[in-house]
């Protein structure tokens, strides 16, 4: 009997088919326009372009452009890469211009799908950015994709790490950029460090689309992204530590391993105190106890967590001396992420490898927050609809699945279950003999290097020909997936999500003629290309034969998406294909999630070792038990979320602020406004409203000026005039304090003072805004405990934050204030000096440099030795008088090859 919810549904069709229904007759007209804009010239397309740009610019929408334009870009990928869309490709298009994710399944041209809403949005000129988990995705399809956007007559970019500056300000200026999250998240932070517009490299959030969605706006959602510095160095204090933890025994600490925590128990707390006397880390008369001892336990705690939740191969591994991080959804090294609080130390102590300082924070931003800045975003992915809720309550984003193009023919086993792991890998060694026997290519998908590694090892004792793609060969990940759906291919993958490369059946051609021109670059193109996609139809048809792609999951991973996401792999544009996952008992998810039940019922069925449960009960149970998990994990990202939006708002009014200063010529008002500001809390802290003469602190007042405003003024002369009250003070000190900016400004000269005050401003505010960032980390770490006192941690950390930013603002005002009343120019002794100094370090860079490069010896100043020809008649750049007036980001023209505002230029 069918229930209530499945007899609505075949009756009134669900949400999401209503949704496809809908937007049918807008392909309909795209289609209709086809034949139109075949007939036009390469010239007229790209002419097309520019009249929808008027078009939109005299203000039609981009809603009644759509069906022109995706027509438009249909025929330019056409001719651009010899692929026509299809109507579900335009469908695609279409939601992802609406601004939802649009669910596709792998092998369905998501790349090429991007190119119609990123054309479409694109003809606002404000800049679309396409979103992809790695680099080398990001420069593949901007080299793939720019044959499109170039056909059409719109400039492609993309962005790097390590770019040079004014490269990535082209690609930024480009009409379509790619570029991965990590990037973007890190140029904007970095963006919001600089000190002048010029600098910035990135423009508008106006549309963004994000490749695997899933992956980046909710796996990689987890930590924040963080630029830091150094701070002291503490390797002795760790690796001292880290000697003491393999002592423990399992009477001393717990360990959590659904929560990730690993604390010490009574026992062990006292063992540790014991070793840490004995060692002199921790002070005779002090205990673990004592408020002292917050840094030491501090280290101990995350020692242990290190050696007992951390391992190796699994969560990191250890590369030409460094401990670098796996990403536990894709299996990818996260080169240049490091774990905070002192835990990646901690790691690096336990493996005896070089420990790297500790590092503040300087700016950070969690990617909720940074794709929140956009417009309007999207998303593509093969595995949303598990995560629809979280996707709609944090990015306000819908997750819509597009119809396939062909149906899906894959076969979909139900979950094998064993007794033990050592039963579990026997039939998955005999599953992959007998389907490599027939030639039939596999991917089994492992959930860590580790055991990636172990079932690679029992193949080749079975003789078994096999690649293995996890971080270790993090290099050849494009090859070794373009070449697991060849025939009697055995792939062997950690975490398959988010690859990014299609898995075609017979192997992809494409990166084939690449290889075969690479090694033979004089060979003809066409004839090579002609003799490649000749060989792989043949082997292509004996794929289909053996039954297409075998996927073979050896466990279930904690998110159905990421299962779902493997599955995916098998299976694509209606190929047949097969998928299998086998399980045990011993599994992380079945140990930890309750497989004390299942154990006992396997007991009474008198199970025989090597046997394996299979039943749709057992496939709903696993279900239930990763929905819940996923469910905890969307909790812990939500509350992370909370906390985090109380800095984000603060972040927004700061880096505002900042770029406000930045664009403003002059800052003369703002900096008398914070100058009066200051002069009226000292008025009101030493001459209290409504009090008489005999109770002022004239003293107080008189010693406070001189610090913060840099004026020696009578005050106790003042009060003991006839008649004076508070605010005939105020306008005495506002009047020498403006008197005192007014004669700096003529000292320094309107222009330079003017970049003083900038400079001071943001100066100040990015060494504010850097202690602020630390206090609120520290406020955050304890604010939980105000929830034994029946107080919502989250309100209490609301409320301490805005006092926090409060008094940070004060402590701003007070700091420029001070800083510009001290400012002067350096007197010609100290130029010289500094001048000495300078010259002094650049011969000595010079000999240095000469001594490694002994062919240098004899050039002089310039080329060949010719000294520079003079500036200006009667110039000589030993007197600034004969100068003129040198811009401050000029060089200086005493020839020093410093920027004039950091040599004769600066101020003290």
């Amino acid at each position: 009997m069918l229930g209530l919810g499945t007899l609505a549904k075949k009756t009134f069709g669900t949400a999401n088919d209503r949704k496809v229904k809908v937007r049918r007759p807008l392909v309909a007209k795209i289609n209709a326009l086809e034949p139109e804009f075949q007939k036009l010239s390469d010239d007229e397309i790209r002419a097309k372009t520019l009249e929808f740009k008027d078009r939109y610019a005299n203000g039609e929408t981009l809603d009644s452009l759509l069906p022109e334009a995706f027509a438009n870009c249909r025929e330019g990928a056409r001719r651009a890469l010899g692929l026509r869309a299809f109507d579900v490709q335009l469908l695609g298009g279409i939601f992802l211009h609406q601004g939802n994710i649009a669910e596709m399944k792998t092998g369905e041209g998501k790349t090429l799908v991007a190119t119609f809403p990123a054309y479409l949005n694109a003809l606002a000129g404000k800049g679309v950015h396409i979103v992809t988990v790695n680099d080398y995705l990001a420069k593949r399809d901007a080299d793939w994709m720019g044959k499109v956007f170039g056909q059409l007559g719109l400039t492609t970019g993309v962005v790097y790490p390590f770019q040079a500056d004014e490269e990535k300000r082209l690609a930024y200026q480009a009409d379509i950029t790619y570029a991965t999250n990590n990037e973007l998240g890190f140029d904007y932070l970095r963006d919001n460090m600089k000190s002048e517009l010029s600098e910035m490299v990135q423009r508008d959030h106006f549309y963004a689309i994000v490749d695997e969605v899933d992956s980046i706006l909710i796996d990689e959602a987890r930590t924040p992204l963080i630029i830091s510095g150094p701070s002291q160095d503490r390797s002795e204090l760790y690796n001292t530590i880290d000697k003491i933890i393999p002592e423990l025994v399992e009477e001393h600490y717990t360990l959590d391993e659904k929560q990730r925590t690993a604390t010490y128990t009574e026992d062990g707390n006292e063992f540790m105190e014991q070793r840490l006397h004995e060692t002199g880390i921790l002070p005779e008369h002090q205990t673990l106890y004592d408020p002292e001892s917050t840094t030491i336990v501090h280290h101990v705690t995350q020692a242990l967590k290190a050696h007992k939740l951390f391992q190796r191969d699994k969560d990191y591994i250890v590369r030409d001396g460094e401990v670098m991080l796996i990403d536990e959804f894709t299996g990818r090294m996260m080169k240049g992420r490091r774990l905070s609080d002192g835990l990646h130390q901690a790691i690096e102590a336990k493996e005896h490898v070089e420990i790297q300082p500790e590092n503040v924070t300087l700016a950070s931003v969690t990617f909720q927050n940074y794709f929140r800045l956009y417009d309007k975003l999207a998303g593509m992915t093969g595995t949303a609809m598990t995560e629809a809720e979280e996707f709609m309550e944090i990015y306000k984003l819908g997750v819509i699945e597009v119809p396939t193009n062909k149906p899906i023919a894959r076969q979909d086993d139900h979950d094998q279950v064993f007794r033990t792991a050592r039963e579990k890998y026997d039939a998955i060694v005999e599953t992959i003999k007998d389907a490599s026997s027939k030639g039939q290519p596999i991917l089994v998908g492992t959930t860590s290097i580790e055991k990636s590694e172990f079932l690679s090892d029992m193949l080749k004792k079975e003789g078994i020909a096999h690649n293995v793609l996890n971080a270790r060969q993090h290099e050849q990940e494009a090859k070794i997936v373009a070449d697991a759906g060849k025939f009697g291919a055995v792939t062997i993958a950690t975490n398959m999500a988010g690859r990014g490369t299609d898995i075609k059946l017979g192997g992809n051609v494409e990166i084939s003629v690449m290889e075969a021109l690479d090694a033979n670059p004089d060979a003809d193109p066409d004839e090579l290309r002609a003799r490649i996609e000749a060989e792989h139809a043949e082997e292509e048809k004996k794929v289909l034969e053996a039954g297409g792609l075998f996927v073979l999951a050896t466990e279930r991973h904690e998110s159905r998406r990421i299962d779902n996401q493997l599955r995916g792999r098998s299976g694509r544009q209606g190929d047949p294909g097969r998928s299998s996952f086998f399980l045990s008992l011993e599994d992380d998810l079945m140990r930890i999630f309750g497989s004390e039940r299942l154990d006992s019922v396997l007991s009474k069925l008198g199970m025989k070792e090597g046997e394996a449960i299979v039943h749709p009960w057992v496939n709903k149970s696993l279900e239930k038990a990763q929905a819940k998990v996923e469910g905890r994990n969307f909790d812990i990202r939500k509350q992370l979320l909370k906390f985090d939006d109380v800095m984000n708002d603060q972040r927004k009014v700061i880096f505002g602020q900042r770029r406000e200063i930045m664009e403003t010529e002059d800052l003369s008002d703002i900096v008398q406004d914070m100058r009066h500001q200051v002069i009226d809390d000292l008025i009101d802290d030493f001459m209290p409203p409504k009090t008489y003469a005999d109770q002022w602190d004239t003293e107080g007042l008189h010693t406070a000026l001189i610090e913060h405003c840099a004026l020696e003024l009578p005050v106790a002369e003042w009060a003991d005039e006839e008649g004076v009250d508070q605010e005939v003070v105020r306008d005495r000190i506002y009047e020498a304090a403006d008197k005192l900016a007014a004669e700096k400004t003529e000292q320094f000269g309107e222009e330079t003072m003017r970049s003083v005050e900038k400079q001071v401003l943001l100066q100040t505010i990015d060494g504010k805004w850097r202690d602020h960032l630390l206090t609120l980390e520290h406020l955050r770490s304890v604010i939980g405990f105000r929830g034994y006192a029946q107080k919502d941690p989250l309100n209490e950390y609301k409320t301490e934050a805005f006092q926090l930013f409060e008094s940070m603002l004060n402590a701003l005002r007070i700091d420029v204030t001070q800083r510009l009343a001290q400012v002067r120019p350096l007197t010609e002794e100290e130029q010289q000096q500094m001048m000495e100094q300078f010259l002094a370090q650049q011969r000595a860079e010079e000999a240095s440099a000469q001594a490694s490069h002994p062919a240098l010896e004899g050039v002089g100043a310039g080329e060949g030795g010719a000294a520079p020809e003079p500036l200006v008649a009667g110039f000589d750049e030993a007197d600034p008088a004969t100068w003129g007036n040198p811009g401050r980001n000029e060089p200086c023209p005493c020839g020093s090859g410093l920027k004039f505002k950091h040599c004769h230029g600066r101020f003290v």
